[in-house]
């Protein structure tokens, strides 16, 4: 049989589960790109990483999306500020997602009329005090993307 090196394997699993992790934003069936002007069913994932709970979810729009509904969230208040033509630019979900635990947040939106890339930022409150920045701000801390074609 063979004999497996622990710490090794240890190491292995801890980056396979910091690398599956983070928050994450795809369509509701999974995937990581949509089409041209496509109303589409959105789904934010925001797992707790740390030792202390998650309080807030803030996610900033990217340009060209229009957000034009939520799915209740049971738990979490939800706020949002809109620009001068009433678009929704950043979504903020309080409530508690505590260790060892996910959260699902869905909304539908309408991608932008031309080809490219979203990136999604969303910064993640802990009870702490401390803000995890999924905003490309570090290696670390990748904002999500979806490919609009």
């Amino acid at each position: 049989m063979p004999r497996l090196n622990f710490p090794l394997a240890l190491a292995a699993a801890l980056l396979l589960t910091v690398a599956s992790a983070h928050a994450t934003i795809r369509t509701e069936t999974g995937l990581s790109d949509s089409r041209v002007a496509q109303s589409e069913t959105y789904r934010l994932n925001v797992p707790t990483e740390k030792s202390s709970a998650t309080v807030q979810v803030r996610l900033e729009v990217p340009a060209g999306v229009v957000i034009t509904r939520f799915e209740v969230s049971p738990g979490f208040g939800r706020s949002v500020k809109t620009n001068a033509d009433g678009l929704v630019t950043e979504v903020t979900w309080t409530g508690r997602i505590a260790p060892m635990e996910y959260a699902r947040f869905f909304f539908q939106a309408r991608n932008p009329a031309e080809a490219g890339e979203l990136v999604w930022k969303v910064y993640q409150t802990y009870s702490d005090g401390s803000v995890v920045a999924w905003d490309d701000s570090a290696a670390a801390t990748p904002a999500s993307r979806t490919t609009v074609r």
